[in-house]
């Protein structure tokens, strides 16, 4: 197996764990709420995940964001900031009203995550080692992305899961 496709199999696994997450029928009350009181909810995490692949994605392959392409933050009322650096009401307030504008951010994730694979399938080697900015390159960066998606979507693992451990500990809203 050559590096390529160890980063193409690395690209395709977040795919696989959005999967398990969309079957898991997660419901609006719990996808917006806070496990344990942490700003972070499930829309949060998703959010996060499809706008950090999205923006950087877009800074690697020169195409337009998905966002702006498919107007997402029509179909999901959400803004189209990334996260970082938010207080703690900032996150708070990155909720979803409807099962729809659920469903559409599930999309939208998704739609970023194939995206991802499909320029990892393509970048040429030369590519992924020549300089995108100070010291790091465009592989380096394809990583760190991928990576950071593989992080959050394994947060909502372990939220999703948390709701079945009991009543104490289900998703609460925090305040």
């Amino acid at each position: 197996m050559s590096f390529h496709d160890l980063l193409i199999d690395l690209s395709e696994r977040p795919l696989g764990v959005l999967q398990s997450i969309q079957d898991a029928n997660c419901s609006l009350e719990c996808a917006n709420a806070h496990l344990g009181g942490h700003p972070n909810s499930i829309v949060w995490l998703l959010w996060h995940t499809g706008r950090e692949l999205d923006i950087q994605l877009a800074e690697l392959n020169g195409l337009p964001q998905i966002w702006q392409e498919q107007d997402i933050a029509a179909l999901t009322g959400l803004d189209a900031g990334m996260g970082y650096g938010h207080s703690r009401q900032e996150a708070l307030a990155v909720q979803v009203s409807t099962q729809e504008q659920f469903d559409a951010l599930l999309r939208y994730v998704e739609l970023t995550l194939r995206a991802t694979r499909s320029y990892t399938a393509a970048l040429a080697e030369e590519e992924a080692s020549s300089i995108l900015e100070g010291e790091i390159t465009y592989g380096v960066r394809l990583i760190s992305i991928i990576d950071d998606a593989i992080q959050h979507l394994a947060q909502i693992q372990y939220i999703l899961g948390a709701q079945t451990a009991g009543p104490q500990n289900r998703c609460t809203t925090a305040s």
